[in-house]
């Protein structure tokens, strides 16, 4: 039987996975910073709790989901958000090299500095421009470094099951007629369960390498907050501002990509898995 150690396994994506291998037969060992709702307690920024774990367990595939995603928080915690972002990716790598393991890395959209004009592809220069942008692509460079047999799946705007936006403007609509929401920055909404998906695909091949992982298409915030309450059949008004109106009542904000659209290049190129369109994926997601 396989075994697949997942990390972070209470978060939106790990929670995604999870149900993707469902009756799949894999045994998947769940871990997370604290035990509990299912999860083994591991700490993957410490490198004997990472090694000494993955030995005993004898993973044949890690799946990475752990990570500090809180943007604003990691202005104020670098220490905090390179451990876990980066030195815990390296943990991993290390310990999955060890064991002979693949490992499966979730990055980001926010490793670019959002100048772009046409989507990304992962041959594209990086540049990220905040601490979390940052902390994660020392991340992908140390699972470079350390793991030979590894995946870099780079996803954008993940929502699933737990705190995202999607949640946060129902709750808004609740009690406001009218919302304000960004309009000048530009990304693909990617559904955790899509991205789940793409993770089962590559896992048991040797496809290995840097992949981008999003929905398919692209919309600015405020317009993905339309869909949201078109689908919800509310009558909240979206108000679009400019990132710059949006931090001026909202002062200490992390600097954003304005455009972070990526393109699925490799994945494209190398298979013939396609991600689902957003609007199609949202609205699985709402109808659940």
């Amino acid at each position: 039987m396989k075994k697949i150690l997942v990390t972070g396994c209470t978060g939106q994506l790990g929670r995604a996975v999870n149900k993707e291998y469902a009756g799949s037969g894999a045994e998947l060992i769940n871990t997370d910073v604290q035990a509990g709702d299912g999860a083994i307690a591991l700490d993957i920024t410490k490198i004997e709790d990472v090694t000494g774990f993955v030995q005993e367990a004898g993973p044949d595939v890690i799946i990475n989901c752990a990570a500090h995603t809180a943007v604003d928080l990691c202005e104020q915690q670098w220490d905090r958000a390179y451990k876990i972002n980066a030195i815990g990716a390296r943990n991993l790598s290390i310990a999955a090299e060890k064991a002979g393991a693949k490992i499966i890395h979730v990055s980001t959209d926010y490793v670019f500095d959002g100048k772009g004009t046409r989507p990304y592809t992962e041959f594209d220069p990086v540049g990220p421009v905040s601490a979390y942008g940052k902390t994660k692509l020392e991340g992908e460079y140390f699972v470079k470094d350390f793991a030979s047999k590894y995946f870099i799946l780079r996803t954008a705007w993940l929502y699933g099951d737990g705190k995202n936006f999607i949640k946060t403007m129902l709750r808004l609509s609740e009690t406001h007629e009218k919302i304000t929401v960004v309009n000048d920055q530009v990304g693909s909404p990617t559904s955790a369960a899509e991205l789940a998906r793409m993770i089962r695909f590559l896992e048991p091949t040797e496809n290995y390498g840097l992949f981008h992982a999003t929905c398919e298409g692209s919309c600015s915030w405020a317009e993905f907050a339309q869909e949201i309450f078109r689908l919800a059949g509310k009558g909240t008004e979206v108000v679009p501002v400019t990132t710059e109106e949006y931090c001026a009542a909202n002062p200490n904000q992390a600097p954003r990509p304005a455009y972070s659209i990526l393109e699925n290049y490799m994945l494209k190129l190398t298979s013939d898995f396609q991600m689902a369109d957003w609007h199609k994926a949202l609205e699985e997601y709402m109808a659940q």
